[in-house]
């Protein structure tokens, strides 16, 4: 029974291998060795200087503390902006002339430093937040530079730390310098208008005249009391008392007038009008008595009797002197009726012209409002940006005087460069040559099984008999050993 040797080679094959074609990987390692020797002897050493910058937010105009930032998104913008300056062609620029040019170059052209040097750095500046952290959580960050030389990348760390901290005060400056200007105009403009709303309210009040605080009175009020209209409610009051009083004159007058005939009629007249005359109502309350009495005495006496004729003469003496006094009372009423109604006509020309200043007021009233609203409104805007404006100075202020960057310590590099070092680079080299050799190796020449195979077989051939004699005949397929290039490629189209 045949068997099938196996297609993996042992270690002895592999060694015969090696040394029956040891061209076809020695040279591609050579190769490969020597190109990444010679990479690790000629490659420019690249250092990295890194130094740790810390951000505040200003200390003036900040509700929530000095220095502290109210956000996260207020520190991560304030953050990135500074990523922008630093990579900024200003600030390059800047960094670059401080520093000068390399060894081999003149830093005293004129045209120092060049386009492309300023587009290197760009690519080797870098502001990178501490690790585990981003932009925004944290108020420290590091600005990254690489230069060929160790010395350079520390001058340049420093160089781009200081001209960054000079952009950003002149970028705050800018900005505060550009809120000032726009603030100036809205000041100004603000306070034109307010000129003119001052304007509008001073001609109602010079309108007004004396009656101003009775016009302010209704207005800071919200209601329609003041001492205007209480006046005229006083005047209303006292006229309706002077009316009454004047109406109850009348009626007494006449009273009077019908009185002096016969004074009978003054008897039957209530006591409240005759409160005003204190004679005539003693008089009155005297007739009456001194009637009763006579007809009390003539009830029991005749009127011949001495006592009844002495009560008819008390009597009479009382309704002479009531007639008298009728006459008096009558004057004194007369005049008091005249004086009423002066005091009635006085009472309604205060009412009339209360009437015309509150009538007059009620007309300024609205349009007064009105303005005085504006007014008030423009004095507010003025004060709003009067107040923006002292703020704005005030940061325009704190940028010429203070960074809002602050370093710490100096600027710091490894004790190596960035990378492997050139020992470890070439031996890298060898592994990568010797890897590439053994590869083209497999992939170009079978394994030593089959050589081995056609060293064992018989020298002849094995024949099959036929009309012609011995026919060789072919081994086996199964016995055939294919390369691993060929058995990559069946296994290949086997899945295929």
């Amino acid at each position: 029974m045949n068997t099938h040797p196996s297609t993996i080679p042992s270690p002895a094959e592999l060694a015969h291998l090696l040394r029956v074609h040891a061209p076809r990987w020695i040279v591609p390692a050579i190769v490969v060795a020597s190109l990444v020797a010679l990479y690790a002897v000629f490659r420019t050493d690249t250092w990295e200087a890194s130094q740790a910058l810390v951000i505040r937010n200003e200390a003036v105009n900040n509700h929530v503390g000095p220095g502290k930032f109210g956000h996260t998104d207020e520190m991560k913008t304030v953050q990135e902006t500074i990523l922008e300056l630093a990579r900024s062609r200003t600030v390059l620029a800047g960094a670059l002339a401080e520093v000068g040019a390399p060894n081999g170059l003149s830093s005293e052209a004129a045209d120092w430093p060049t386009d492309c040097v300023i587009e290197e750095l760009q690519k080797n500046v870098a502001l990178t937040p501490p690790k585990g952290a981003e932009f925004g959580t944290t108020e420290v960050f590091y600005l990254q530079v690489q230069d060929p030389s160790r010395a350079r990348a520390l001058a340049l760390a420093g160089a781009v730390c200081r001209q960054l901290e000079s952009r950003f005060q002149a970028l705050r400056d800018e900005k505060a310098q550009d809120m000032v200007d726009e603030l100036l105009r809205t000041v100004a403009g603000t306070r034109s208008k307010l000129d003119q709303a001052t304007t509008k309210v001073s001609e109602i009040e010079r309108q007004v005249g004396g009656d101003l605080a009775e016009l302010r009175a209704l207005e800071n009020s919200g209601a329609d009391f003041s001492t205007l209209r209480q006046t005229a409610m006083q005047i209303r009051a006292e006229l309706r008392e002077a009316q009454s009083a004047n109406d109850a004159r009348l009626h007494l007058l006449d009273l009077l007038r019908a009185a002096q005939p016969d004074s009978g009629r003054l008897l039957a007249a209530p006591g409240a009008l005759l409160d005003s005359q204190p004679a005539l109502r003693q008089l009155k309350e005297g007739l009456v008595d001194a009637q009763i009495r006579t007809a009390t005495l003539r009830g029991h006496m005749s009127g011949e009797h001495p006592t009844v004729r002495s009560a008819m003469e008390t009597e009479e003496e009382i309704a002479r002197n009531l007639h008298a006094e009728l006459g008096i009372a009558l004057r004194g009423l007369e005049a008091e009726q005249k004086l009423g109604e002066r005091r009635l006509s006085r009472l309604n020309e205060q009412l009339a012209a209360t009437d015309v200043r509150l009538d007059r007021l009620a007309e300024l009233r609205a349009t007064y409002a009105a303005r005085l609203a504006e007014y008030q409104n423009r004095a507010t805007a003025l004060e709003r940006a009067e107040n923006h404006l002292a703020e704005a100075r005030a940061s325009q202020a704190s940028a010429n005087a203070a960074s809002l960057i602050t370093r710490i310590d100096q600027p710091q590099t490894g004790v190596n460069p960035l990378g492997p070092s050139r020992a470890v680079t070439v031996l890298l080299g060898v592994a990568g040559g010797l890897l590439c050799g053994f590869g083209v190796l497999f992939l170009t020449v079978q394994p030593a099984t089959s050589e081995l195979a056609a060293h064992s077989a018989p020298a002849t051939a094995p024949t099959m008999p036929g009309s012609n004699g011995a026919v060789p005949v072919s081994p086996p397929a199964a016995n055939r050993v294919l390369s691993l290039k060929q058995a990559l490629g069946k296994v290949a189209a086997s899945v295929a």
